[in-house]
């Protein structure tokens, strides 16, 4: 069953203070504000559920080979700046702050076709510890042997030529310009291509598969404690049949001594989100900040909240403290408790009991199982700078 209460209502220019409604009508389930307004929220309540391809730190300092990619273990919880998290996972310190976005043409620096493949999908996220013995120069060899591992696990272990036209094609292929340091190692696009059982010889294989790792602004510190061996792209991005990312994470594990994780993005990484987006509303405009939260009440409730985008900005551009370019975990947090204290006042539900598992706007939506959609290329390294992050959080010791 299903619960549908739509709101008007208009913020004005205190930080969390919003207008009060005066009275209610009730119309067939609606609740209307007697007054009319000229910003709008809506919300639901839902009871149900070119430049030189890089392999980069070839010339390592010698004082810095004997440091590990690996963390020391930690039996305690250890506090972060953000909440508490497991020790054994917390690689890095999550910052307090980070840079406001700002548009970017990257089509400038990356080929456009290579762009069209990575917007307006949406991507599954897994972490990747650092590769052994990655080179980005044997990327064609790479794909064969790829192929030929499909093919023989899809035929049973059956002994396979590598090289061989069989079914199944792999494409490598590197994504410039999506680097933003010299650290960071250039991203790795993958495509797998398969042509139908009973296909003509003549018909084109079609695309099956896709599959991207990236490194975009990671951590310095981390990034020059590698030893030269180790090649770090921590974060992929895979979008096809499940049974097939399977076999490219078994490929890569046994090639290159790595492991693959799933990579949730937590409730603080989702008002991130929110909050990075709607900084961008004044330049291009995100359309509708939606938020879905999940409640713990018997049955769970999920609660869908959906702000008119003038609003959003005008509650974020009242929380920020000053005009620089940072953005605060101090504001982040009181513009998502703005939005809370809004519906609580007229609903009575405390949504900060609850888990925040979805944020979507026109420019992408992400969800908390670690799904991420970036509808334009625009601020796609802003994006890719937060998600670069997650996934070296998670990596284990």
């Amino acid at each position: 069953m299903i619960r549908r209460i739509y709101l008007t209502s208009m913020l004005n220019d205190a930080v969390i203070d919003y207008c009060s409604l005066s009275r209610f009508q009730l119309h067939h389930g609606k609740a209307q504000c007697s007054k009319s307004t000229s910003g709008c929220l809506f919300f639901s309540v839902m009871e149900e559920r070119s430049s030189i391809v890089k392999t980069p730190l070839n010339n390592v300092l010698a004082q810095r080979r004997t440091k590990s990619y690996r963390r020391s273990m930690r039996s305690c919880v250890e506090a972060t700046n953000l909440g508490y998290t497991s020790g054994h996972l917390t690689a890095l310190r999550i910052p307090r702050s980070r840079k406001t976005p700002k548009s970017r043409d990257i089509t400038k620096q990356v080929d456009p076709d290579q762009v069209a493949l990575l917007v307006t999908k949406e991507w599954d996220l897994s972490y990747v510890t650092p590769l052994y013995q990655f080179r980005h120069t044997q990327l064609k060899s790479y794909a064969k042997h790829l192929s030929a591992f499909i093919v023989s696990e899809k035929q049973q272990g059956l002994a396979i030529e590598v090289g061989q036209e069989l079914g199944f094609k792999v494409n490598f292929s590197v994504v410039l310009g999506l680097a933003e340091t010299d650290e960071d190692a250039e991203t790795v696009f993958i495509q797998i291509l398969s042509r139908q059982a009973f296909a003509a010889k003549d018909d084109a294989q079609k695309v099956v598969w896709n599959g991207w790792l990236t490194c975009v602004n990671g951590d310095l510190e981390y990034l020059r404690s590698l030893p030269s061996e180790f090649v770090s792209l921590p974060l992929l991005c895979t979008r096809g049949p499940e049974s097939l990312t399977v076999l490219v994470k078994s490929w890569f594990e046994k090639t290159f001594d790595c492991c693959f994780g799933p990579l949730g993005i937590n409730s603080t990484n989702l008002q991130w989100l929110a909050a990075l987006w709607i900084g961008c509303h004044p330049t291009i405009n995100i359309q509708y900040l939606k938020l879905v939260w999940t409640l713990p009440t018997l049955p769970p409730m999920d609660v869908k909240y959906t702000i008119h985008p003038q609003d959003a900005w005008e509650l974020w551009d009242s929380v920020q403290q000053d005009d620089t370019t940072d953005v605060s975990i101090e504001e982040v947090t009181r513009f998502i408790k703005g939005l809370q204290s809004h519906f609580f006042r007229h609903f009575r539900i405390e949504l900060s009991a609850g888990s925040l598992m979805q944020v979507s706007t026109a420019l992408g939506s992400s969800h908390h199982s670690g799904k991420i959609k970036i509808a334009s290329p625009t601020y796609i390294t802003t994006i890719l700078q937060l998600l670069t992050e997650c996934a070296l959080l998670k990596m284990p010791i």
